[in-house]
């Protein structure tokens, strides 16, 4: 166990775009649990575009990190001291415990995970909170019905590549949106999306491109990005189509509103569009839980990891998340994963 606990504070909050200022590393004495509580070691941290708006003064649909506090996040970690029963030395847990090396927790909201089910860092991606946002607004919100056209925005994501991989088992045409021919081409030749558009090869003809994809229109837009993306997606959108909105995170570094398309169109074309957040449907995830795992451990759907060394490093590529430079889901390994060979 290392001498001290390296955490990553908000120093000051962000006018636009993140910048490295805007952050913090600091080293604490590693904290003592009290009775019933447990002491863990950080393994994973994984890094959500939520996060930004937790950086804000902004009201949001959660408390935001006050200055001084270590940012949030959710981490696989192992338990290194407990005086709590529930809990013993060597347990793995799926837990909030932020930006830093070590937390204690009473053990609420907290869940152990088996390691020889899956690798532990799945539990903060595809069997995790971006896996159940995927399952959750595809199949609640979006309700896509075999023969369907499904869009996805982000597609290459954490969250968009399980979208278009749901659809297609589903038995909808699954067509990406994302930025770069690599990604484009993982998404159609890895995940078997029918089309992926390149955002940024397309400029100007991006409706152009998504047409030649979704030549019957769209019927399920599950909304990452919004912005330019979103301003070729909602003419084509057919009658009675659905909207997972799920992120905009092309507009989170936004100080104040840009112009938008003709939400005039949603009207017209009498389509649902709602807003939702993951974790009010915890509770909810029987669904997932026997679709989604079964199908990853079969092959039916795969992920793809972005794997940054060192809490250290998770500033500068957190800033690059909000850029659109990972590629699949973006964790932080804090330290040594034993059950990685």
């Amino acid at each position: 166990m290392s001498a001290s606990n390296r955490r990553v504070l908000l120093k000051s909050r962000p006018q636009g775009e993140p910048t490295p200022a805007n952050f913090d590393l600091v080293e604490a004495p590693i904290p003592e649990p009290k009775e019933g509580e447990y002491l863990s070691r950080t393994i994973w941290l994984s890094l959500d575009p939520y996060m930004r708006g937790r950086m804000s003064e902004a009201r949001g649909y959660a408390s935001n990190v006050e200055l001084g506090d270590p940012m949030v996040g959710g981490t696989v970690g192992q338990v290194v001291k407990s005086r709590n029963p529930g809990f013993k030395e060597g347990d793995f847990v799926v837990e909030q415990s932020g930006w830093q090396s070590y937390a204690v927790s009473t053990g609420a909201g907290v869940t152990k995970l088996d390691p020889n089910a899956a690798p532990l860092s799945a539990a903060l991606s595809v069997l995790g909170m971006p896996g159940m946002t995927a399952w959750w607004g595809l199949m609640q919100i979006g309700k896509p019905k075999a023969g369907e056209t499904v869009v996805v925005s982000a597609a290459s994501g954490a969250v968009g590549s399980v979208v278009g991989q749901l659809a297609r088992l589903h038995g909808c045409r699954a067509v990406g949106i994302a930025g770069g021919k690599a990604k484009c081409d993982y998404v159609v030749k890895e995940l078997g999306f029918d089309a992926c558009v390149d955002y940024r090869a397309a400029g100007k003809d991006l409706f152009r491109e998504l047409r030649a994809a979704a030549p019957k229109g769209i019927d399920v837009y599950f909304e990452n990005v919004g912005g330019a993306v979103q301003a070729a997606v909602l003419p084509q959108l057919n009658d009675f189509a659905r909207v997972p909105l799920c992120g905009l995170v092309s507009q989170y570094n936004e100080m104040q509103m840009s112009p938008g398309p003709d939400w005039r169109l949603l009207l017209v074309r009498r389509v649902t569009v709602q807003g939702f957040i993951v974790s009010d449907h915890f509770g909810e995830m029987e669904g997932f839980r026997k679709e989604v795992p079964p199908a990853v451990k079969a092959g039916r759907i795969k992920y793809r990891e972005d794997i940054v060394q060192g809490l250290e490093n998770a500033p500068e590529a957190f800033i690059g998340l909000l850029k659109g430079r990972n590629f699949g889901k973006l964790l932080v390994q804090v330290s040594d994963d034993p059950t990685r060979k």
